[in-house]
């Protein structure tokens, strides 16, 4: 596995990295833990050092499953984790966000410990909170990374103005947000700030949340907890519409002898030296699917005629429900 450095920064991780979070969280019923842990050690061996999970998630669950199947590898790998909402003791669920710089350490505390190390490589705000500014966000972090308890400042989903605030108090090493064929919003304004910032991109649902590998259809019933329900663009008349999008991406992978999900990896991989994008699986066939897209060489040519094609296409459907799309982009 190729390594990339994360902007400008001397964060050096897979050109893949994996998002742990659909392992117990958001995509239906969790997954057997040990066989998550199995599965996040086989990304190891496969050369992934990239690990991706948040408080959240679970929430707390999902930060002490990567805690426990990253211990033996802990000094091979870099782990990624979040803060910034509040989470409900009675219920267990999150209520809103909360980015106080007394949280932010209080939640780093916890994190460390249900991660089992002593260090979060790359500690991010989840989404921008209008309520703390966010120079008091960067500045918590600033401390805690005097005291040695975390190592880089991400943030996720924030818009430029603010990436700009942030990175003037403490350098910006990664910005987390949406970004794949299907959602290519961050081209216009995001991509080009981060890039004379030196700030490395990190696309989470590369995969546009599983429709791009083909496997999705407009009959494909999710689990009733399943996020994909809530979410406009994945209603049956939009899936069936946006089938067009999943069609050309399955043409080029004919072409290339690879699979829809490689391509569309891949094109991510070609854009900038700097974009590590971490798709999510559970299953041990899909992480092997997806660490080969890095061997898959897209050529200029190919590029082109990919973005001319995908230019061509209108995907339908908002891609989160309207309450999440508010804390997108500020």
């Amino acid at each position: 596995m190729q390594k990339r450095k994360l902007g400008n920064s001397n964060l050096e991780v897979s050109a893949l990295g994996l998002g742990c979070m659909g392992m117990n969280f958001s995509y239906g019923p969790a997954a057997d833990k040990k066989e998550m842990i199995s599965l996040i050690r086989s990304a190891v061996d496969r050369g992934v050092t990239f690990f991706d999970t948040a408080e959240v998630y679970g929430p707390y669950t999902n930060e002490d499953l990567v805690g426990e199947a990253l211990a033996p590898h802990r000094d091979q790998v870099v782990i990624a984790t979040k803060f910034g909402f509040k989470i409900d003791p009675a219920t267990g669920k999150s209520a809103g966000l909360d980015s106080r710089p007394a949280h932010i350490k209080e939640v780093a505390e916890a994190s460390l410990k249900r991660l089992k190390t002593s260090v979060i490589d790359l500690f991010y705000q989840h989404r921008v909170d209008p309520d703390v500014p966010i120079e008091d966000v960067a500045g918590a972090v600033k401390e805690l990374i005097q005291q040695g308890k975390v190592k880089h400042f991400g943030l996720s989903e924030a818009g430029v103005r603010t990436i700009r605030r942030a990175h003037k108090v403490q350098p910006v090493t990664a910005l987390q947000s949406e970004y794949s064929l299907w959602w290519r919003e961050p081209e216009a304004e995001v991509l080009p700030a981060l890039e004379e910032l030196g700030i490395g991109f990190v696309p989470f649902s590369p995969l546009g949340k599983g429709f791009l590998t083909g496997k999705i259809s407009e009959d494909t019933e999710f689990d009733k907890n399943d996020f994909r329900n809530s979410v406009p663009r994945f209603t049956t008349e939009n899936r069936k519409a946006n089938r067009s999008m999943v069609d050309l991406i399955g043409k080029f992978a004919q072409q290339k002898k690879a699979t829809p999900a490689q391509i569309a990896l891949a094109w991510l991989l070609a854009q900038k030296p700097w974009i590590v994008p971490i798709p999510g699986t559970t299953k041990l066939h899909r992480l092997e699917e997806n660490i080969g897209a890095a061997a898959v060489e897209l050529t200029p040519e190919d590029l082109r005629e990919l973005d001319t094609a995908a230019s061509k296409i209108a995907v339908q459907g908002a891609r989160y429900p309207e309450a999440l799309q508010k804390l997108v982009g500020r």
